[in-house]
């Protein structure tokens, strides 16, 4: 409690003299009271996880400290919650009302008793819910009104905290349509959102999730009425005349939605400064992603760090991280809000981990970069209609957290390898330089399209500067492609739209790529209905967009093609016919890993990281591998590929699951050393988190397994340290 000195002489005459000292005393305590209140308010904003990633500064950081280094190999399972449908789930929990609140694979939201994980309610319908993945939910509270705002396809719901009933007066019977703002094109583009929304006061700020291709909507950033859904401020991140940043689009009808470009959206998720009323937007690339001839110019507000005052929308400062962007380096994950100590000062500053293994580090406030960056001269393309940027900016500290494929050489390639010689020859083939441009020859990309940083980010101790970050170090190829009318020699409509729309990531076969996440579709009839092939098709399934712009009849002639019926009649698809609007001149030709003849990586391990690094300094405390491969009957410390981010303790722990290989894993903070290990029922691709509730801390963490070829699950677990 902070000390309050008085210095006064007042006359109070005698009989009014107790009086007075009741009222003085009275408002003493109040005022002491209040303060105390703050304080406590302070030092409880670690210590519960009403927000996404545990706060609005998104550091993933608990100041809870029942579970110590020391005890913390005791640790076991307190509870497990079985949903009624499995498969990935991404959801970070939140913990409000007694509570754990989160979403289900099938993107039903829950709310679980804290203390034994039975289920209070759910909201959703498994049957239809067939749109994506979610990484949670928001949570929004004023005395008594209580609400959860959760995403099932295009629509905001606003649910009751305590029944999961939807609150009426929310928009139209409790739901908003994520449309509400777009410009009239975008009425029937994809358009959701898989990652939970940020509150401030009574304002909800959405991500969007979009189409990736010719057909996205644009990424408008917009802030909604958490009480009445009414939409309240928009900012255009493709500026629109007389707004800072048109000028760099050549065309200037672009921000209409009407020339085959659309996105630069805010999928990541985004960070708030309360105090400040300053919320921190990362944005997404412009559409289509790897091929820039309709999009020509620097493309701002694409692929940057926007400061927006969170009240109006109106931007402060922005910084780009990758001009005209044909890699889809996009920032992955919300930044970090942490404090630093520079030439003995604090500053409140922002931290963003890239794809590309950098971070960004900012004043909060003005948005100067506390560690200088470079822009460099990169390769230029060679594409016909390309015009890449001619540089980009590096980071001078830290040193990246990730591999590059510029400091690769012949000697990194995996020594478990059987096929060294075919692997050494594609190897000398690609380029390899830093921001390597796009081609119809392939380009090693390290990091891969998944990072890097992914959308797990990062954890950190925001008082001490501290940022813990894990990296994916997977080597993919980009190659792109003239685009063809590929379905002209196409017996049916449904093969030339296949080829069109699906083959890129599935195959021309359909034997698709499930070591890359795309799942064969032959013998498809034998797994799915043609009801829910028609739903996936529409609406996006897991990281798939929904295809909206295809007609019912197109839609119905590609399922007639998966599940091998004969049409009566190959019929002309406009879908597939090349021009400025529906599809580029080149394509990207699929996401396609640099794998060894067992499906292992091709370069050498580690393959997983995981990092600790001073942002007070820009050094490094240490990296060391995250997960395990079996290789020849032997457990090999490789380092897996990874999603879904750590939790930090004040008292020194790292929690972290998101590895390939099923495993759940404290480390200490400040050495990097693994205390402790468990086996999941399902690998767990999400990040934790911790509460406490009678006086008992607890894990809870999601395990879906399904990504990264894993077997499916269905458990939410809550661990806890036995009873005494």
């Amino acid at each position: 409690m902070r000390i309050i000195k008085f210095n006064y002489s007042i006359s109070v005459p005698r009989y009014n003299r107790f009086l007075f000292a009741t009222v003085f005393f009275t408002v003493l305590i109040t005022f002491c009271g209040c303060q105390d209140s703050s304080e406590k308010s302070k030092a409880e904003r670690y210590s519960t996880w009403e927000n996404y990633l545990g706060g609005p500064g998104r550091n993933h950081f608990s100041t809870l400290d029942q579970i110590t280094p020391h005890n913390v190999s005791q640790l076991e399972i307190a509870w497990t919650y079985k949903a009624p449908d499995s498969g990935q789930m991404q959801m970070n929990p939140i913990i409000a009302n007694g509570m754990v609140y989160g979403m289900t694979a099938a993107v039903q939201a829950i709310a679980l008793d804290a203390e034994t994980g039975k289920e209070i309610w759910r909201f959703g319908d498994p049957l239809k819910a067939w749109h994506s993945t979610s990484r949670g939910v928001s949570y929004w509270e004023n005395g008594d009104d209580k609400r959860i705002l959760c995403t099932v396809g295009p629509y905001l719901y606003a649910l009751d905290a305590r029944t999961g009933k939807p609150i009426e007066n929310f928009g139209t019977g409790g739901k908003i349509d994520l449309h509400t703002g777009l410009p009239a094109v975008a009425a029937d583009k994809f358009v959701i959102s898989n990652t939970p929304g940020t509150i401030y006061k009574d304002l909800i700020i959405m991500p969007l999730r979009l189409s990736e291709g010719a057909d996205a909507a644009p990424g408008d950033i917009r802030a909604f009425n958490v009480r009445t859904g009414k939409l309240e401020w928009t900012f255009h991140t493709i500026p629109y005349p007389g707004e800072d940043g048109y000028d760099t689009w050549e065309n200037p009808n672009t921000y209409k939605n009407t020339e085959g470009v659309g996105g630069a959206n805010n999928w990541a998720g985004m960070a708030v400064d309360e105090e400040r009323g300053i919320l921190f937007v990362p944005t997404g690339s412009a559409a289509p992603d790897f091929y820039g001839a309709g999009r020509k110019g620097q493309n701002l507000y694409a692929n940057c760090l926007i400061a927006l005052d969170a009240e109006t929308g109106k931007k402060r400062w922005h910084f780009q991280f990758t001009h005209h962007d044909i890699w889809d380096r996009d920032p992955p994950a919300p930044p970090n809000l942490i404090e630093v100590q520079r030439n003995g000062k604090r500053i409140d500053a922002v931290a963003q981990v890239t794809k590309q293994g950098y971070i960004f580090v900012f004043d909060r406030a003005t948005g100067k970069p506390l560690f200088d960056i470079e822009e460099k001269r990169m390769a230029q393309s060679t594409l016909p209609g390309e015009q890449s940027w001619p540089k980009q900016p590096v980071p001078t500290k830290p040193k990246p957290f990730a591999r590059q494929s510029a400091d690769l050489t012949a000697e990194d390639l995996s020594h478990f390898a059987e096929n060294k010689k075919q692997l050494l020859d594609s190897f000398n083939a690609y380029p390899r330089e830093q921001y390597a441009p796009p081609s119809t020859e392939p380009v090693l990309l390290l990091p891969g399209y998944d990072g890097g940083a992914e959308w797990g980010g990062a954890g950190a101790d925001p008082e001490q500067g501290i940022l813990y970050i894990n990296a994916n170090n997977m080597a993919w190829t980009l190659k792109m492609e003239r685009y063809k009318n590929t379905g002209e020699n196409a017996s049916t409509a449904g093969e030339s739209l296949y080829s069109a729309n699906c083959a890129v990531c599935h195959k021309p076969d359909r034997t698709g790529n499930p070591l890359s996440n795309y799942p064969s579709l032959q013998d498809l009839g034998k797994r799915l209905t043609k009801e829910q092939v028609r739903t996936i098709i529409a609406n996006g399934k897991g990281m798939m967009p929904g295809f909206t712009l295809l007609k019912k009849e197109e839609i119905n002639s590609i399922i007639s093609f998966l599940f091998e019926e004969k049409e009566t009649a190959k019929k002309e698809v406009q879908t597939v016919i090349a021009d400025s609007t529906r599809n580029p001149i080149y394509r990207h030709t699929g996401y396609n890993k640099f794998l060894d003849s067992n499906g292992l990586p091709a370069i050498a391990p580690p393959w997983g990281t995981l990092s600790a690094v001073d942002l007070n300094n820009g050094s490094y405390l240490w990296q060391v591998p995250l997960g395990v491969t079996e290789i020849n009957g032997k457990i090999e410390p490789t380092g897996t590929e990874n999603y879904g981010g750590p939790i930090i303790t004040k008292n020194g722990l790292l929690f972290i699951a998101a590895t390939k290989d099923g495993y759940f894993r404290a480390f200490d903070r400040k050495t990097g050393k693994l205390l402790w290990e468990m086996k999941l029922p399902a690998a767990s691709f999400a990040t934790p988190s911790t509460y406490a509730i009678n006086g008992k801390q607890y894990i809870v963490l999601a395990c879906g397994g399904e990504k990264l070829n894993t077997p499916k699950g269905n458990q939410i677990i809550a661990l806890a340290l036995p009873e005494k």
